[in-house]
């Protein structure tokens, strides 16, 4: 396979050499260039060769650089080639539970072992092939896994997928490799919890030291769920049960690997009603993209902003400030919790908390992240906002403006009468958008 160059970065290798947008990259080093994972690998060494169509004719350039120096070419796709879509229907599926009309791209479901090295992605394994494994071991690339269950019949019936089961070998080949993976579970109440669960943690352990974490999510169920598999949440007795199982593993694992291992993402703590734990239990929080720690940072966060705030001359002569935050069921009284430490200390600020139920999925859902514009401005409406909505910008497409519904921000503005203020998961930059920074 080829690619195409749409464009190439002046006063880059390949610019000073004259390659230019609409040439082919057919070789590099003679090896074809299937997509962005062979481009990468052959094109780190000091000196190679690319071999280009222009026209009708082939071009050979070499070129001489630094090891790792990037070649300064843009081609017409990231991955130079089709994303891999998912060839399972897991009982659990998010995308499957999604309410009708929302825009193309939301219903798309990836499962790309490039995606995996090159964005974090997690992976089922399904889609890959014995070649695609040698290819991963011979590049040395480390990747996110979708495990589940290492229950070869159960993994079949959750994924919907007869291939499922018996592609657990190569969890345990790139592990025999000598390759560090990622590892998430999505547990659900009656399928993969309990005894399923412990035999999971069990064989995932006998991987050691080549598994860097496990991050057990809670299933999370909308309201358009039918003709689907009929899953239940976990409520505060089965999530604790959850819990005490990666306990129990948690020391098993650091007694015999000094880590802990497997992490149970926040919502497991918040649906059972447990405190948070404390910042070293996360061993600088590897699974922090799955849930894993984001409540813990982000208080220590705050409350270590808000102390030197306190101290700092420049807070004392704060103008009265009335302000709202918009957040989701879950992490409500959390959210609650920090504000009203800030207005202890600033009694001139005035902070509003809402909790916004998740009507357009269904009110299952309780994360402030697929929150959308349309509930946050019925649900606002007619109540005091003060001169400024905070919202976290997990509600927002990335690189946009856009709602999960397609809203724009400027749209929320409008309809509530107030400015809105994205903030991220950053404790520091939570108090600076309250205290008007």
């Amino acid at each position: 396979m080829a690619a195409r160059i749409k464009e190439v970065t002046a006063h880059s290798p390949c610019a000073a050499c004259g390659i230019r947008a609409g040439d082919v990259l057919v070789s590099v080093n003679g090896h074809k260039i299937a997509d962005v994972l062979d481009y990468m690998y052959y094109s780190a060494e000091a000196e190679i060769r690319l071999l280009l169509e222009r026209g009708s004719g082939h071009v050979m350039v070499k070129i001489v650089k630094s090891e790792y120096d990037d070649l300064g070419l843009t081609f017409d796709s990231f991955l130079m080639d089709s994303k891999q879509s998912c060839r399972n229907k897991c009982v659990f599926c998010f995308i499957d539970q999604m309410p009708p009309g929302m825009r193309e791209t939301l219903y798309f479901k990836d499962d790309d072992a490039r995606l995996s090295f090159l964005q974090g992605n997690y992976v089922t394994l399904t889609n890959l092939s014995d070649e695609d494994v040698r290819r991963i071991i011979d590049m040395r690339l480390g990747i996110n896994v979708s495990v589940h269950t290492t229950n070869p019949e159960l993994r079949c019936r959750m994924m919907n997928n007869r291939f499922a089961g018996e592609k657990l070998k190569y969890l345990y080949q790139i592990a025999e490799a000598g390759l560090s993976m990622n590892c998430q579970i999505v547990v659900c109440p009656g399928l993969n919890d309990g005894d399923e669960l412990r035999r999971t943690l069990a064989d995932l352990g006998k991987l050691m030291p080549n598994i860097n974490s496990i991050a057990a999510v809670p299933v999370g169920l909308t309201a358009y769920r039918e003709g689907l598999y009929p899953l239940t949440l976990f409520d505060s007795k089965g999530a604790g049960e959850c819990i005490d199982i990666m306990e129990e593993f948690q020391r098993e694992f650091y007694e015999k690997y000094g880590t802990r291992l497997v992490f149970p993402s926040d919502e497991f703590y918040l649906t059972a009603g447990r405190p948070i734990p404390r910042e070293e239990y996360y061993e600088g929080y590897p699974q922090y993209e799955n849930g894993v720690g984001m409540l813990r940072s982000l208080e220590d966060e705050f409350y270590e902003a808000l102390e030197k705030a306190v101290g700092e001359v420049s807070y004392r002569g704060l103008l009265d400030r009335e302000l709202s935050i918009a957040t989701g069921v879950l992490a409500y009284d959390f959210i609650k919790s920090l504000t009203e430490k800030v207005t202890e200390k600033f009694p001139n600020i005035k902070c509003h908390v809402y909790r916004i139920e998740n009507r357009f999925f269904g009110e299952t859902i309780t994360v402030a992240g697929l929150l959308t514009a349309g509930d946050i401005m019925e649900q606002l409406a007619d109540n005091p906002l003060g001169t400024e909505l905070l919202l976290t910008s997990a509600m927002i497409k990335h690189d946009s403006d856009l709602f999960l519904d397609d809203h724009r921000i400027c749209d929320v503005e409008k309809a509530l009468g107030v400015k809105i203020r994205l903030t991220e998961n950053d404790g520091g930059d939570l108090l600076n958008a309250i205290l008007g920074r």
